[in-house]
């Protein structure tokens, strides 16, 4: 099953994951945003391609780039349909000159992910998926191979973690986790490559007890949902898009939606509510 904006959604991010290549590893110029964050020309290269692109494949759908994120709430909160796009996800992998940054684009009806798009620059890979549409990883020369979580450990439970973000809840779900499982094993990585490690089945749970954005996390959610994996808040809800005055996310857990130990890990994260 497919979706028809699908296919126009990939080639943008293909092409917008190509713009920002001439920068990377260049001396590219970083700013800094009003919370600090760094910005560069080649985040502000890709969001002119994916703004542009997705007002031409849709005009009646509103596009929300982190790039151009000042619209107001009131406004906000009367769209249905809207593109929740982050341009260059992993600015500062970027400026590192690491290749653990992404393009991202994801769909959203009524505060759900339809389905997500995360371009990987560096080599060509780019993973789509959405919940009920299956999803892919699709390779810079080739066909697309379908994607699927993985419902038990292959050996070691493997936790994938963010190269730059822990928090003592974070660190105290861990010790939970390792009380369970045994010696856990880390998969550290920029960027939404996060849940899509998890959703090719290489890595067993994604948590976030530390910050981010809905555009940091809403493509890639749409490929973990598409794979057969879930992305929960700390009370064991979806992880939903609606209109906020805040574009924070809550702590987060991904995990794979028919996972035996589900419940167990809910349980953990609940008591660091």
């Amino acid at each position: 099953m497919s979706h028809p904006y699908l296919p126009a959604v990939i080639a943008l991010v293909q092409r917008a994951g190509q713009a920002t290549l001439p920068y990377w590893r260049n001396d590219v110029a970083v700013t800094e945003k009003a919370d600090a964050s760094p910005v560069t020309a080649a985040d502000l290269a890709a969001h002119d391609i994916l703004a542009s692109g997705l007002r031409a494949l849709a005009p009646e759908i509103p596009v929300l780039s982190e790039e151009d994120a000042g619209i107001a709430f009131a406004e906000r909160a009367e769209w249905q349909r809207w593109w929740l796009v982050d341009p260059l996800d992993g600015t500062k992998e970027f400026i590192s000159g690491s290749e653990e940054f992404t393009v991202n684009v994801a769909l959203i009806e009524r505060g759900r992910v339809v389905f997500g798009v995360v371009g990987v620059p560096a080599n060509g890979r780019c993973y789509f998926g959405g919940a009920g549409l299956g999803a892919w990883r699709q390779e810079a020369v080739g066909a697309p191979e379908a994607i699927a979580v993985r419902l038990a450990p292959a050996e070691a439970f493997t936790l994938v973690a963010s190269k730059r973000h822990s928090s003592p809840a974070q660190e105290r779900l861990l010790t939970g986790l390792s009380e369970r499982f045994g010696d856990l094993q880390l998969a550290n990585i920029g960027s939404s490559l996060k849940f899509c490690l998890l959703a090719e089945g290489n890595a067993d749970c994604y948590p976030r007890l530390a910050p981010t954005s809905q555009w940091d996390t809403a493509a890639a959610q749409g490929v973990l949902e598409g794979a057969g994996g879930e992305v929960l808040d700390l009370k064991g809800e979806a992880l939903t898009y609606e209109a906020r005055e805040s574009y924070l996310n809550p702590s987060f857990l991904g995990l794979p939606q028919a996972a035996e130990w589900r419940a167990e890990l809910i349980q953990l994260a609940r008591a660091l509510d």
